[in-house]
């Protein structure tokens, strides 16, 4: 095979024929999961040229050269053989840092790279259909953003995430459980590079669905016997496919294979139980199974984020790790953002962030009066304030109040910029 040789050119340079090595800049601004691939198709040029990347690194050896009217335009050094790694986009985050910062002042970068990340996994995906191996180094850049806001802030990009669209769960989800990974191995005293590595193992752990044909995946009502058979093929076939693209990373590959066993050894595929199922997989276990019951899917409607922490309660007598589910609502709030709650002034309430202080006593804004029954004008309440006097009676199920656009009410309040 011929050396590299590799030249940076502007991206308005770019032709048919070309070999992109890599993208001069932040994954999230450009649409392609690939990072090295030829230019062959005119639809993929013109996302090229159109993208906000500036300048691109294309390999001469296994492609075309610039064309000669524009040699002389273009940088005449060559290169060297490895890529330099892709800069942060500084028009998305503002700063590269993990510094804590608060829900409301990490929700707009959140908000970014959710909608990113979300399109490349859906990219991710497209590519596995069609026999492609997955970008590697690209995947790595998507969990290293996502983890990167978890540690600044968890809340808001775990609350983002929660909001999904049932034709779009799959590649939402993956983009969910890598932040809540993020969180949960913080919370268990993780180091940072377990961290990382969690995130990573936690955006990848559904790839196998990729090869669950879409009708099954998406399909609204009870899957057969058969079509249950083959979704629970999606471990084998992501481990498969991880392996394919040259995944080394141990931690990836047993959260990708393992995160559907069971503690009592009724889970697939390998019917492991207790202690024989690493502590990654039950933490892939734990978050999989919590995004997947607060999400709407195409024959469900998601429940409510405390309703859910009280389900997943009675579950880890045989199914989840009870230890671990403990750490995961530490690292959540009893009352996750978004959930409905009954205050001691009779005054129904959304959960907008977590203070801190407390678990029993987050940020809420008040929306509907028990005793009027009528909506009230929102009023936000930190109930872990010295001065304040109100407490959470109980939580309440949205359904059995039907107050619209509950997501809404917490989403609109952290748009608004920090007094």
């Amino acid at each position: 095979m011929a050396k590299p040789k590799l030249k940076k050119i502007p991206t308005a340079q770019v032709r048919l024929g070309m070999y992109i090595e890599g993208f001069c800049g932040s994954w999230m601004d450009h649409p392609f999961w690939r990072s090295k691939f030829v230019i062959t198709d005119a639809h993929d040029l013109s996302l090229v040229h159109g993208c906000a990347i500036k300048e691109v690194l294309i390999d001469v050896s296994q492609g075309l050269d610039v064309a000669p009217a524009a040699a002389t335009n273009a940088d005449p050094a060559t290169v060297a053989a490895e890529p330099q790694p892709p800069v942060v986009s500084t028009e998305v985050l503002a700063s590269s840092d993990n510094e804590a910062v608060s829900m409301r002042d990490e929700y707009q970068r959140a908000a970014a790279i959710c909608k990113a990340a979300t399109g490349a996994v859906r990219h991710m995906f497209a590519e596995v259909r069609m026999g492609r191996a997955i970008d590697q180094e690209v995947a790595r850049q998507v969990a290293e953003e996502i983890t990167d806001s978890v540690l600044r802030n968890g809340g808001a990009l775990i609350s983002l995430a929660r909001l999904k669209t049932a034709d779009g769960y799959t590649y939402m989800h993956s983009v969910a459980v890598c932040a809540l990974m993020v969180a949960l191995a913080r919370q268990l005293g993780l180091s940072e590079a377990e961290t990382r590595a969690a995130g990573f193992a936690g955006l990848m752990h559904d790839l196998g669905k990729a090869d669950v044909p879409l009708e099954v995946l998406n399909k609204a009502g009870r899957l057969t016997e058969a079509e249950f058979a083959q979704v629970r093929l999606h471990p084998e076939h992501g481990h498969r496919r991880l392996l394919a693209a040259g995944v080394d990373d141990p931690m990836a590959l047993d959260v990708c294979l393992h995160h559907h066993e069971r503690i009592d050894g009724k889970g697939y595929p390998k019917r492991l139980a207790g202690e024989a199922i690493s502590r990654m997989a039950r933490m892939g276990a734990v978050c999989d199974v919590y995004d997947a019951i607060t999400s709407n899917r195409p024959y469900k409607e998601g429940w409510d984020p405390a309703e859910s922490l009280a389900k997943m309660a009675q579950w880890t007598h045989g199914h989840l790790d009870a230890a671990i589910f403990q750490a995961f609502v530490r690292s959540l709030g009893i009352y996750p953002t978004g959930s409905l709650v009954r205050l001691s002034n009779g005054k129904l309430a959304v959960v907008v962030e977590q203070s801190g202080a407390s678990l029993l006593k987050p940020i809420v804004k008040t929306v509907y009066s028990i005793r009027s029954q009528e909506r009230v004008q929102p009023q936000r309440i930190d109930l872990s304030a010295p001065d304040n006097r109100l407490q959470i009676e109980k939580r309440e199920n949205p359904k059995d109040w039907q107050i619209p656009n509950l997501d809404a009410i917490w989403m609109d309040e952290l748009a608004q910029p920090s007094a």
